[in-house]
């Protein structure tokens, strides 16, 4: 179950909520069955079953305490025990009192078990407890033999548990979404002051020193041009880094991701891609968040890293690069790497994979094209070279996972 599985503050307030709900119907139910014992075939027998009632709400209490670590086990005894208590009004109760609707023992105290459920499992289990009560009360009227007169009181009362299940199970769940998103919010601010911190640190020191070798070794010429070329470069390349917000992961059973770790967890494409630029390589992204599934991220970045290597390796130290990355909203993340080389004919790539070179066939369009993604490219002598990269968003490519699911199922 996945319920009041968010921080220890949301799950607490939760089960006290329940808690409370759970002594306070306990009252109530104590009240109705001590004003109604003269009237019951077997008097004793409600006050037994106010004492197992009162029993259980004793435990209960402290051992929902720690949320629904106690799984499955506590929660079907709570089950049980209503649905036992309710059951129990067929033998203490008359017949008659039954077919006129007389409410059954514990009236709303079983609603407990139900808000359980819901908290711990969420809206469907919380309609399971309810739909399992409400067997109870009509069974109530099936060994009582008063079928005949089950009135719309009875459906009411089921009705209540449903609705109790459903509406308790979705607020539930949105509020361990909005405990998430507050979380991610926390985790994001706190990421950016000490990213804001290192970049005070890094601009007063490193990145001086960095700059003043690069102007230093372009005055002196020779070797140390080539030193100072280098250290251009790394500023550059820090500079990219301490600029761009740090790949913040979302995980958890949310709406962005499911368990930490899992196969929903997710980061922010921006930051992998930032840290190719450098004097040579201009990265330009989007100023919002490009979330995608981790190892997508990972598989694009690292054909963003081939594309780039083949421009170090086939166009000179002097050719310039462009990364751009696109997100069209409507599902789709494009990536595109463009260079000011002197291009390649139409069979280079043809050619290649005939020779046994596969750098882009397997580098570039393998990986793309085992996200579910295309890749395009565009070159001519004299002009350049482009590589388009295509690959489904995040919601693209949920749909994909669960059609996929659906399809082995």
């Amino acid at each position: 179950m996945n319920g009041a599985g968010g921080g220890p503050g949301l799950a607490a307030a939760l089960w006290r909520a329940v808690a409370v709900y759970r002594v306070a119907s306990l009252a109530y139910a104590a009240l109705v069955i001590a004003v109604n014992s003269d009237g019951y075939a077997r008097p004793w027998g409600g006050w037994a079953v106010l004492a197992v009632m009162t029993a259980w709400t004793v435990y209960a209490v402290p051992a929902f305490r720690g949320g629904h670590r106690k799984g499955r086990p506590l929660l079907a005894a709570d089950l049980a025990v209503a649905f036992g208590c309710i059951l129990a009004t067929a033998w203490v109760e008359t017949a008659s009192n039954i077919g006129h609707g007389r409410p059954t023992l514990p009236i709303s105290w079983v609603a407990a078990a139900v808000l359980s459920w819901a908290v711990a499992g969420g809206r469907r289990a919380g309609i399971a407890a309810a739909l399992t009560l409400g067997v109870a009360n009509l069974l109530v009227h099936v060994v009582a033999g008063t079928t005949a007169g089950m009135g719309r009181g009875t459906f009411n009362g089921v009705v209540l548990l449903l609705l109790t299940g459903l509406v308790v199970g979705h607020v539930v769940r949105l509020a361990l979404e909005a405990e998430a998103r507050l979380a991610r919010a926390v985790e994001m601010e706190s990421a950016t002051r000490e990213r804001e911190r290192l970049a005070r640190r890094i601009h007063d020191s490193v990145l001086q020193v960095l700059a003043m070798v690069q102007r230093r070794g372009g005055e002196l010429g020779g070797e140390a041009a080539e030193l100072g070329r280098l250290a251009g470069e790394q500023e550059a390349a820090l500079r990219a880094m301490i600029g761009t917000a740090a790949p913040i992961t979302a995980a958890a059973g949310t709406a962005d991701g499911n368990a930490a770790g899992g196969p929903g967890r997710t980061v922010d494409l921006r930051p992998l891609l930032a840290g190719h630029g450098s004097t040579s390589v201009t990265v330009s992204a989007p100023a919002t968040q490009v979330r995608m599934p981790e190892h997508a991220a990972r598989e694009v970045e690292a054909a963003v890293a081939a594309a780039l290597d083949n421009v170090r390796r086939h166009c000179g130290d002097g050719a310039r690069a462009w990364v751009l990355l696109e997100d069209d909203g409507a599902g789709a993340v494009t990536v595109s790497v463009r260079d000011d080389g002197p291009g390649m004919p139409a069979d280079r790539l043809a050619a290649a994979a005939a020779d046994g070179r596969l750098g882009v066939a397997q580098s570039i369009r393998g990986r793309i094209r085992d996200l579910g993604g295309s890749v395009s490219i565009v070159s001519a002598p004299g002009e350049g070279t482009e590589i388009e990269m295509t690959v489904p968003g995040p919601a693209a490519a949920s749909a994909g996972g669960e059609a996929r699911r659906g399809a082995v199922g």
